[in-house]
């Protein structure tokens, strides 16, 4: 087939969506279907998906966009996908039941688990790239293991297989149903090592994880597979973690620019020479890997992005994203301080529990933006801490859903001093696997917010990052 026909699947499976996209070589997307997925919260600090219906939507959306691409299903020649990372799963390794929810990222239920690692976390981070958090999978397969019966009775009978999200799904959607871990998702798990690129065996024993259990342990690039949609039948070749895709939406990332993906959880990532840097209270993670390379990432995470508006939306009976957002962004000049600590503080500071409070007066919308400036505070910080480690960078690039806001991207520009380059494409994770698949797309950014001095807006930060450490001190 020339290869200006032909055609990728990229199977994105978010925190609030499954979606499924097909591009074409020059990286136009030809057809796509989302299908929803329900979030639940049984107890605070608990965050769950429903693993057999979250499996399920996954395979609607490809059915559905191939369906959608008629007879052009025949040109498609490989997928990928990219799932949330730090999301981990239990099933039964012989007929692919789930045997737990999908327990989410965003998830600490075992954060007084985590403790006992507090004095091993330079090792941990020397080993993983991590700091040890709640967040991440191995307190969550722990948890697995010591709560479910229904996973306890698979590992006595040798049918229990648990560890990423990306690993069920890609099993569930492959004829071949093998289980397989890819870099980005099993460097989530705080089980794998970034030298070696395997499982670490003193961290299993740290944490009591069966090797039997986990998935083996693959590069970024891959034959995952095989996936047989309306007839048709096609290799899964890349898998990996959304943020690590979201970094390739406009082609390879430039060594100057700070990415940032500003989803659910705002992530920022800078390519990096290595894997070892001093890395400081930051990440490090493997963001691609291939025969002929390896791509690592510096990375900062901030818990609160998207979901901090939700929260908002909850507490206050407001949607999320009103229409008036911008309005009242560009309005609001003064508004109170937000300590947010929706989800947990991520990096720096590492707090994995935090009480949310407002300091200061102000009426709905200017709370409202105290949210929007809080996410944009904790991105400074992380920016901060990542010019400690490197030299500067010379612009931000933003995408994902809440960049789609020009006062906020205008905002984050004041803030910062930096430029900020917004990606003409809002998907970013499925754009991203486009291009690792073999599509060519545009490195050419959709619209650019230059920096304007904003005096107030600066010691807001100030007075910000301030009370965020005095609250620190106090838990």
């Amino acid at each position: 087939m020339p290869s200006d026909s032909r055609l990728f699947l990229a199977i994105d499976q978010g925190g609030h969506a499954s979606r499924a996209l097909i591009f074409d070589a020059q990286g136009k997307v030809l057809s796509k279907y989302f299908c929803d997925i329900a979030t639940e919260t049984p107890k605070p600090g608990w965050v769950e998906h429903d693993a057999e219906a979250l499996a399920t939507s996954v395979q609607t959306a490809i059915d559905r966009a191939v369906e959608e691409s008629g007879e052009d299903k025949n040109r498609i020649v490989a997928a990928g996908l990219a799932t949330q990372r730090s999301s981990i799963v239990c099933w039964n390794r012989i007929d692919g039941r789930p045997l737990s929810p999908v327990i989410s990222w965003r998830d600490v239920r075992a954060a007084d688990a985590m403790k006992a690692f507090e004095a091993q976390a330079e090792s941990i981070h020397h080993k993983t790239g991590l700091y040890p958090s709640p967040h991440y999978g191995a307190s969550k397969l722990r948890w697995c293991l010591d709560h479910l019966p229904e996973v306890q009775a698979a590992m006595e009978k040798g049918q229990l297989c648990f560890g990423p999200l990306a690993s069920f799904l890609s099993a569930r959607i492959t004829e071949e149903g093998q289980t397989f871990a890819d870099p980005s998702n099993a460097g989530r798990t705080l089980l794998w090592n970034i030298a070696s690129q395997d499982w670490d065996p003193h961290l299993l024993e740290s944490f009591q994880i069966p090797i039997d259990a986990l998935p083996r342990c693959l590069p970024t690039r891959h034959a995952f597979g095989h996936l047989s949609v309306a007839g048709q039948k096609f290799p899964l070749k890349i898998v990996t973690g959304d943020q690590a895709a979201a970094l390739f939406h406009d082609g390879n990332p430039q060594d100057d620019a700070v990415y940032i993906n500003l989803g659910t959880g705002a992530f920022l990532q800078r390519v990096m020479p290595k894997s070892h840097l001093n890395t400081g209270r930051l990440l490090s993670s493997v963001v691609l890997s291939q025969a002929d390379k390896t791509v690592y990432a510096l990375e900062g995470t901030v818990n609160g992005a998207g979901a901090a508006l939700a929260w908002f939306a909850e507490t206050y009976g407001v949607e999320a994203w009103p229409k008036e957002a911008g309005a009242w962004i560009e309005r609001e000049k003064s508004p109170p301080i937000f300590i947010n600590g929706v989800g947990g503080l991520g990096s720096p500071f590492w707090i994995p529990r935090m009480e949310s409070r407002f300091i200061g007066e102000g009426n709905l919308p200017a709370r409202y933006v105290a949210v929007i400036e809080s996410i944009l505070f904790l991105i400074r910080a992380n920016l901060d801490e990542m010019n400690q480690v490197i030299d500067a960078p010379k612009k931000l690039m933003v995408s994902g859903g809440l960049s789609t806001l020009d006062a906020l991207c205008q905002r984050l520009a004041n803030l910062t001093n930096l430029p900020v380059l917004r990606s003409l494409e809002s998907e970013a994770s499925a754009r991203g696997l486009a291009f690792l698949l073999g599509a060519s797309v545009s490195g050419e950014a959709g619209h650019r917010f230059l920096p304007v001095g904003d005096a107030g807006l600066a010691r807001r930060y100030e007075h910000g990052l301030q009370e965020t450490k005095t609250a620190i001190r106090a838990l």
